[in-house]
Parts: C-alpha cells; sequence; structure tokens
C-alpha cells in the first residue's frame, strides 16, 4: 500500500462535526486487549502529531507554512478527541495503565523483532525488560486496591505478568539515557518508522502518569506513578535521542504524516472490531491527505523530493499487534543485568566503581524500604502471602523466582 497514490479528497472536507466526535465506546469486558492497545497507541500517535505541529508553528515564519499547519492540526485534534472516547466510562485508572503497559511490552517487542538498526534493537530491548516489570508492579497494586481484579484477564492471557528489570534499578543519571541518533539519509523506512513510533508511544505513558499519579486513590498508588513516571522520563529521553535531529522541520512532517498513515492502515489491517475498524480507515484517509500537503510544502520551499524522506512511500511490513512471551523471556534472560552507560548498555557487573549511576543511585534512594515500586511488592506480600504473578513457567531469571521476597539488588548492586 502506497498512501500517496490513495484518491483523496480536498483537505478541507476532512473536517469533523462536533456530534462525530463522541463515538461508542468500546466494551471493556468482551472487547480483545489489542483492540484497547491499538487504541492507546493511536491516541498518542495523534497526540505527538498535535504537539510536533505546535511546535512547528513557533519555528517558522512561513505564513502559507503556518496556516496550513493550523489546519492540519485542527484535523489531528479531532481525530484525537474521537479515539480518546472510545475508552468507556467505567474503566478504571489501573486498567487502562494494564493496557499501557501491555501496549509498550507487545509494541516494543515487536518492534525489535523486525528491525534491522542495531541502535534502534538495543534501545528496544533495554526498554522492553522495564516497561515488563512496570505491568508486574501494577498488577500488583491492582490486587491491592481493586476488589476481584483479574490482571490475566485484562491482558487476555497473551503477556506474562512477572519481575523483569527490577524499577529501583531503572533510575540513572540522566546522561546514561542520552544514545546515538541515526543518520536518517542512511537508514531504512522502517527504522525511521521504528524510532518515531516508539518515541511517540512512550511519551504519552509519561504524560499520562504525570497527570494521573495526582488522582489516584491512595498515597502508594500516587508515589508509584511517579516513580515509574519518571523512568517513562528516562525512556522518552532514551528513544527520541535516535531520532535524527538533522532533518529539516518540513522533512519531519513529511514523516511523522507518513506514521500515521502507516499506523492507521496497520491497525486497519488487523483490527475485528468492525465500528472501530472504520474508524481507522476514516482517519487513514485523513492521513494520506495531510501527508501529500507535506510533501507539496517541502517540495515548494525546500525543493526536496518526499522520496527522500520517505522513499517511494510504499509501505513496510505492517505493525501487528500479538503475544511475544517467548521473545520478552530470552531478552530478560540475556540481558537482566544492563544498564545505561552514556551511549552504550553496559552489565552492572562490569561498571567501574565510581560510575554515576551508583552516584545517581544513591542520592535519590536513601531508604530501598521506602520505594514505591519495592513497597507495593512488600505490601502484597504481607497481604496475600506471595506476591501476584502470571506466568506460563518460572520466570527465566532464577533470581527473581522468590515470591516471598522482592529482589532489590540484581541489575542495581554489584555485590
Amino acid at each position: 500500500m502506497n498512501p500517496l497514490e490513495y484518491d483523496t479528497k480536498d483537505i478541507n472536507d476532512y473536517f469533523l462535526s462536533l456530534n462525530s466526535l463522541y463515538p461508542k465506546a468500546y466494551n471493556k469486558d468482551t472487547t480483545s486487549p489489542y483492540t484497547k492497545t491499538r487504541v492507546i497507541l493511536m491516541n498518542g500517535t495523534e497526540y505527538e502529531s498535535v504537539w510536533f505541529l505546535h511546535q512547528f508553528a513557533r519555528h517558522t515564519n512561513n505564513d502559507e507554512i503556518k496556516n496550513m499547519i493550523a489546519v492540519v492540526r485542527s484535523q489531528e485534534q479531532q481525530q484525537q478527541k474521537v479515539i480518546a472516547c472510545l475508552k468507556p466510562l467505567n474503566e478504571s485508572i489501573l486498567e487502562t495503565t494494564i493496557g499501557y503497559e501491555q501496549l509498550a511490552i507487545d509494541l516494543t517487542a515487536t518492534l525489535a523483532q523486525n528491525d534491522r538498526d542495531k541502535a534502534n534493537v538495543e534501545a528496544l530491548n533495554f526498554a522492553l525488560l522495564e516497561d515488563f516489570d512496570h505491568l508486574y508492579r501494577f498488577s500488583n497494586l491492582m490486587l491491592l486496591d481493586v476488589k476481584s481484579a483479574n490482571p490475566q484477564k485484562l491482558v487476555g492471557g497473551f503477556t506474562e505478568i512477572t519481575p523483569g528489570r527490577p524499577t529501583i534499578a531503572h533510575h540513572r543519571y540522566p546522561k546514561d539515557n542520552v544514545k546515538c541518533a541515526m543518520n536518517s539519509n542512511k537508514s531504512d523506512i522502517y527504522s525511521k518508522l521504528v524510532a518515531g513510533i516508539i518515541t511517540a508511544a512512550e511519551q504519552q505513558t509519561m504524560n499520562y502518569y504525570m497527570n494521573i499519579s495526582q488522582w489516584y486513590k491512595n498515597d502508594l498508588g500516587r508515589k508509584l506513578y511517579a516513580e515509574i513516571g519518571l523512568v517513562e522520563e528516562e525512556h522518552v529521553t532514551q528513544y527520541e535521542s535516535l531520532k535524527d535531529p538533522n532533518c529539516t522541520w518540513l522533512e519531519q512532517w513529511v514523516l511523522h504524516e507518513y506514521t500515521e498513515a502507516y499506523l492507521y492502515f496497520s491497525a486497519y489491517s488487523e483490527e475485528k472490531d468492525e465500528y472501530i475498524k472504520n474508524i481507522w480507515w476514516k482517519f487513514y484517509e485523513m492521513e494520506c491527505a495531510h501527508l501529500k500537503v507535506a510533501c507539496e510544502l517541502l517540495k515548494k520551499y525546500e525543493n526536496t523530493a518526499y522520496t527522500k524522506v520517505i522513499g517511494d512511500g510504499k509501505f513496510p511490513k505492517l505493525l501487528t499487534l500479538g503475544t511475544n512471551k517467548k521473545y520478552v523471556r530470552d531478552v530478560l534472560e540475556r540481558t537482566i543485568m544492563l544498564t545505561g552507560d552514556r551511549q552504550k548498555y553496559t552489565d552492572i557487573m562490569k561498571l567501574k566503581d565510581n560510575a554515576d549511576f551508583f552516584m545517581y543511585q544513591d542520592e535519590i534512594i536513601k531508604d530501598e524500604d521506602k520505594i514505591p515500586s519495592h513497597a507495593v511488592i512488600e505490601k502484597a506480600i504481607k497481604k496475600f502471602g506471595k506476591d501476584y504473578r502470571y506466568e506460563d513457567r518460572p520466570n527465566p531469571v532464577v533470581a527473581l523466582r522468590a515470591r516471598t521476597q522482592d529482589n532489590t539488588k540484581i541489575a542495581r548492586k554489584k555485590n
């Protein structure tokens, strides 16, 4: 499929009526977990688009470009409002959070398995284990706070719930999260898509936790959202640093619109809910029109053909969301001990004793027992006799198999 070959209408014909901005929400009890995660992914993609276009508008004095940004951005805002309201009123903060973390795990694993860019794959695998652990921590919070909670049902049995690299070990000196940027002139289109997709997805998670922590109903939950929100800041720092900063604003705009078109067509191609499937197709059409506008402006004002940015426009392998249990287990077993070490990833046992990681850990962790991500597991163990897990078989890391004690040393302390 090539979005530039799709026969679109005039850009002004794509505005939505206010009455159409409030769709029928999905049924949280019967809808597939991957329909829910697609809704989260596309909401985050539109959020990224809106804020990118706002920043672009603040960095150009070209009236034609600024005016067209306003038109496209208004339509992107309408799309975002529709997608956001697909979430039902009776879906709780924690239920939504489980969806966010399941998306982070299965999206990251899928992208890593299909990308050929080594830096992208290393970054994806590294953060994968951390989002995997976040799912475990939030699931235990759910068991503590919600009667008849069933995280396994929420993930549909597609994603295991067991410790990853412990969240307490995620807190790194900020410079250790910044990685080498790709050269977009040498990178293939899939790798460019990967960097943009995962940045938008993790950014949405970061924003959600930034805004939701103060609304949670108890102190432990508020603290847990705040702590994990700081880790999502680290993930966004890592992923956005992979993107080529030398692209012009117009080149970035073309890539943004292409990414949206790619994701909507991917979502449409695998969606089973016919009502939502029609929304994905309708918004794909809109993105085809937006992409053409961006390509025309790139040619007009920079004399650059869109082929420099997106090749011939034909989509690479479409994105599919599904179970990745075996892959996650393999990455966990192989790379549990890694931490950020400036532009690379290093086994914690091989870090110098004066590494910034240890300095930063000592600075912000004064009492392990009071760290929220650890406290929630200890509280669950105290209440239920063991932590909550959903595993097909024991954790692949022997040191993480104990269910009556949370491991706060692995991937964090040399001893």
